[in-house]
């Protein structure tokens, strides 16, 4: 019964053999990203990137802090209130030459007893391998002068940044300072002749880093794929140790938590999304993430959880029946789900794009679908069939991406699916039944590799695994209700 686990084990290791994880990334690595970038920014042009906002929670108490993926993707760094200026060319200031500067948050005494050290400009020098970081009171007390350049590029700025008194400088000021810069380049509705070309362009431009940022980020190097298989992994062992402990009796708060619980014994540090349970028609809403159904009896039961693992997520769905068999029509609707998602991943080759594996996907669900009787046209089957077939994963669940054609090393979801509300246009006996079946497929040029074919996908091998025993058998909680 402790087969997964083991081998989960072997692997990884369950229990880092020092202080730290040894898998992060190295500084090296966050370097030549942003190499990268500037050799494709536009010449004397500027990037600025903003750490992610803090959120509040409640009162005093915030969310888990989580990076901006493109700001954690060029610097490591996981602190709020901190800045990133990257230049297209180096620059010459007090005598030093350099090309990028990192602002960084710098903790005070009375919040390194609450929060610890932080990073700072220490850790960003030594651990970050940045040469030129400074304290984020310096973006405020020495701004860069953003009006002799050509373009000043930036991602739209947030509208919901909180001014803060409990951290200074915090995010809300350095935006407040970027803003007042940028708004001091000359009109008219600044734009300026461009030094090379002699064109007119716009200096403030808050289109072109996505795209910059999508061309490196939808193409995952050697080492993001090793976290990525790891993240997937992990969320597949947690899909077979929920598969072995289910029973009518669990809840989907408990489904939830074996899930979750084997998340943070492999190591990832968090979940990339709120994990989505859901039994019977609960499965039928995309999103749902109350998971507050007391007994999942005989339904079918929807599981879709990643496990994000040093910034990478996974993102990973199967379906199964709550009491360990499908019935005649829970299994005709799973078979389908289970042939159109075979037909995508086939089709996950270099050049063809999501749109192909979508429109693959929907042929054999929505002719499926007529067959059946529960749609009366090919067109009604996006009733059933609501949402896309595929998206990029990687430090976004969703991750960025120019939606173009694929191209190897890109790594992508396959997820059709099913949804039968109570009270559908079609024969009571189908209704209730959701299914989704989701993997997480690599583009390379030998073909499609499925990173998550750990987690049984086919009807007749979740019944199988569903037959052996759990550890959670032996788990058993006192009653905390009172009641004999």
């Amino acid at each position: 019964m402790f087969l997964t686990f083991l081998l989960l084990n072997i692997c990884y290791g369950a229990v880092a053999q020092s202080d730290l994880p040894q898998d992060y990334l190295k500084s090296e690595i966050y370097k030549s990203r942003r190499e990268a970038l500037r050799k494709s920014m536009p010449a004397n042009s500027v990037a600025v990137f903003f750490a992610n906002p803090v959120r509040n929670r409640a009162n005093d108490v915030d969310f888990v802090y989580h990076q901006d993926p493109n700001f954690h993707y060029l610097t490591g760094l996981n602190d709020p209130h901190s800045v990133l200026v990257i230049f297209s060319e180096a620059q010459q200031e007090d005598g030093h030459t350099f090309d990028e500067t990192l602002y960084v948050y710098e903790r005070g005494a009375r919040q390194k007893i609450y929060m610890g050290e932080g990073t700072g400009v220490k850790g960003a020098k030594e651990k970050l391998g940045f040469a030129h970081a400074y304290p984020a009171q310096d973006f405020i007390d020495k701004p860069v002068d953003f009006s002799k350049f050509d373009k000043v590029m930036f991602r739209e700025i947030d509208t919901d940044v909180r001014q803060s008194g409990r951290e200074q400088p915090n995010l809300y000021a350095l935006i407040e300072q970027f803003q007042t810069g940028i708004n001091s380049i000359p009109a008219p509705e600044n734009k300026k002749i461009d030094s090379q070309s002699g064109d007119m362009v716009t200096v403030v431009d808050n289109k072109t880093l996505r795209t910059l940022m999508a061309s490196l980020r939808e193409i995952k190097s050697d080492e993001e794929l090793k976290l990525i298989k790891k993240a997937v992994e992990i969320s597949c062992v947690g899909q077979i140790e929920v598969m072995k402990a289910m029973h009518p009796g669990m809840s989907e708060t408990e489904t939830q938590g074996i899930h979750e619980m084997v998340f943070k014994k492999y190591g990832a540090e968090y979940e990339g999304y709120p994990s989505i349970i859901g039994a019977g028609n609960n499965g039928c809403v995309l999103h749902y993430i109350d998971n507050n159904k007391v007994k999942l009896g005989n339904d079918l039961v929807l599981m879709d959880l990643g496990a994000e693992y040093h910034g990478y997520s996974a993102d990973v769905t199967r379906t199964i029946p709550a009491n360990g068999k499908f019935t005649k029509e829970q299994k005709i609707i799973y078979d389908l789900v289970y042939d159109a998602q075979e037909a995508g991943i086939a089709a996950m080759v270099i050049g063809n794009d999501a749109r192909k594996i979508d429109q693959i996907a929907r042929d054999v669900i929505y002719e499926g679908l007529l067959k059946l009787g529960i749609t009366d046209s090919l067109q009604h089957g996006r009733t059933y069939f609501p949402h896309g077939t595929s998206h990029h994963i990687g430090l976004d669940v969703h991750d960025l991406n120019n939606r173009g054609p694929f191209r190897e090393n890109m790594i992508l979801t396959v997820e059709p699916g099913i949804y039968i509300p109570e009270g559908s246009k079609c024969d009571q006996k189908w209704w209730g039944i959701a299914v989704r079946i989701e993997d997480d497929v690599l583009v390379t040029k030998n073909g499609p590799v499925n990173f998550s074919a750990l987690a049984p996908r086919k009807s007749e091998e979740i019944e199988k695994m569903m037959q052996q025993e759990s550890v959670f058998d032996q788990f058993h909680l006192p009653n905390l209700d009172g009641e004999e």
